[in-house]
């Protein structure tokens, strides 16, 4: 039996505007310029440049003087029908001029292996093949779609029958290409074909032999099973080996042209002035933006109009006026209320970090999470994860993201709490420090704090561990 009932709940839901500020405000500064761009484009109420009364004083009483105050405005000589059809419907109609479209950069590795394959005496068939495997090719340089997906593809969108044997002597070739490793289906194989075109000497020998027949053994460091397995007597042949191994290149394709490096802009600069310190936004983060005067004129001599009532096309275009002036208002709101808060939440860390600051010294970074720092400036924690994770600052120790300023506390001897990072740089320099060939255990590890006066557990010392990358005592060990 079904029942019908009424039930009253409360809920609370962002605003477009809200969601819109959110978004605005943890896009770093590197893209803020593109967004700024992408409204300009969108909104021909909203331009660059300082609001105009600065520049030249009232611009309503200069106006005022001018001959063509006196005269009506045609609303529709400052908005045209197209620009009007493009608002009501997004995409529709032209605006009759060239617009720059991006243009699509082809990866330079696919381009190095493509003319490498126009190199290979193949026919039609073949080459079409070639290409369909280069075109499976991932960006570390491995093919890890199956072939037999890759022969469906040929079939499907070649129209080419292939099998695994015709299509793997394709592959073959491709693998001969530079640089060397490309196109292996896994790790394995990747170092195979690299030490295939080294084979000069007996440690590369040995290395080939290691890789292809205990490969299992030789990743989990298991050396002395590989010894016995391969019957190998000379320890230092086998150093050599393993050492040749470690010197391939485990990701063929990252060191194409295509890769690009990656810079960090910070958002704040911090400058240490004879004792204090004095926080500045990047002038990036604050672009120059007015309302377009013509447009709020156009709205103006609407309001004027003593026909605005009878003319519905008049009411129509000044309706989209008004919409295009309130989202410039808006926006260029949403952007100084961005300045704000990121100046607020930065001169919360500073003042929190302050002795970080004065010094550089990590052993001075207090123990700080989210919370504090939204207690202390009034805010969400949410909005403070939001900038501390998209954002940098400029030291005169270097560039740090946000987010490094961040980290829980551990309890000394002496009651004391300290920063998990700097006890994540003790933990670093003992395992830097240790005897390679007798690693420390996390257990050994623990004792070492605990011997510092770091309150610490085994599984916390596990943790710290893998968040630094750094492996188990076993797969440190070397020969």
């Amino acid at each position: 039996m079904q029942k019908l009932s009424l039930t009253q709940s409360l809920s609370q839901k962002l605003s477009p505007q809200q969601i819109q500020f959110i978004k605005l405000l943890q896009i770093p500064t590197a893209e803020l310029d593109a967004r700024i761009e992408e409204e300009l484009e969108v909104n021909p109420a909203l331009e660059e440049g300082a609001e105009q009364r600065e520049e030249s004083g009232d611009l309503d009483e200069d106006y005022a003087d001018t001959p063509e105050a006196s005269e009506d405005i045609d609303v529709d000589d400052y908005l045209r029908d197209d620009d009007f059809a493009g608002y009501k419907m997004q995409g529709d109609g032209d605006s009759g001029e060239d617009k720059d479209m991006p243009i699509a950069m082809q990866n330079s590795l696919t381009e190095a292996l493509m003319q490498q394959l126009g190199y290979q005496r193949l026919d039609d068939r073949q080459f079409a093949m070639g290409r369909q495997l280069i075109g499976s090719i991932e960006e570390d340089g491995y093919i890890r779609r199956e072939l037999e997906a890759i022969i469906n593809d040929l079939a499907f969108s070649q129209n080419i029958d292939t099998d695994i044997d015709e299509l793997e002597e394709v592959l073959r070739k491709i693998q001969t290409f530079d640089p060397a490793g490309i196109a292996a289906r896994n790790l394995q194989e990747c170092l195979i074909l690299q030490l295939e075109r080294k084979l000069e000497t007996d440690e590369v020998e040995l290395a080939l032999r290691i890789v292809q027949d205990c490969f299992d053994e030789f990743t989990k460091k298991h050396y002395d099973k590989v010894m016995k397995k391969l019957s190998i007597a000379d320890e230092d042949l086998l150093r050599n080996a393993i050492h040749a191994i470690t010197k391939l290149n485990p990701k063929p394709g990252g060191g194409g042209a295509d890769v690009r490096t990656q810079y960090l802009l910070p958002d704040f600069i911090l400058i240490n002035n004879d004792g204090k310190l004095e926080l500045s936004l990047n002038s990036r983060n604050a672009p120059e933006l007015r309302i377009s005067r013509s447009y709020s004129e156009m709205l103006d001599t609407y309001d004027k109009s003593k026909d605005k009532k009878k003319d519905k096309k008049l009411k129509e275009t000044v309706t989209f006026v008004k919409q295009k002036l309130d989202s410039a208002k808006w926006f260029i709101d949403a952007i100084k209320q961005r300045q704000q808060t990121l100046l607020n939440t930065m001169n919360a860390i500073v003042q929190y970090q302050y002795d970080f600051f004065l010094e550089g010294d990590e052993a001075k970074l207090r123990p700080m999470i989210l919370k504090d720092i939204a207690e202390t400036i009034g805010m969400d924690i949410s909005t403070v994860s939001r900038v501390a994770n998209s954002k940098a600052v400029q030291t005169e120790f270097g560039i740090f993201p946000l987010k490094y300023f961040f980290s829980e506390g551990i309890s000394t001897e002496s009651g004391e709490d300290v920063s998990s990072r700097e006890v994540k740089k003790v933990l670093r320099e003992a395992i830097e420090g240790e005897d390679k060939r007798k690693p420390l255990s996390d257990d050994k590890l623990e004792k070492i704090l605990k011997s510092k006066g770091y309150q610490i557990a085994r599984r916390t010392v596990a943790k710290y561990r893998e968040q630094m990358n750094i492996p188990v005592a076993r797969l440190r060990k070397e020969l």
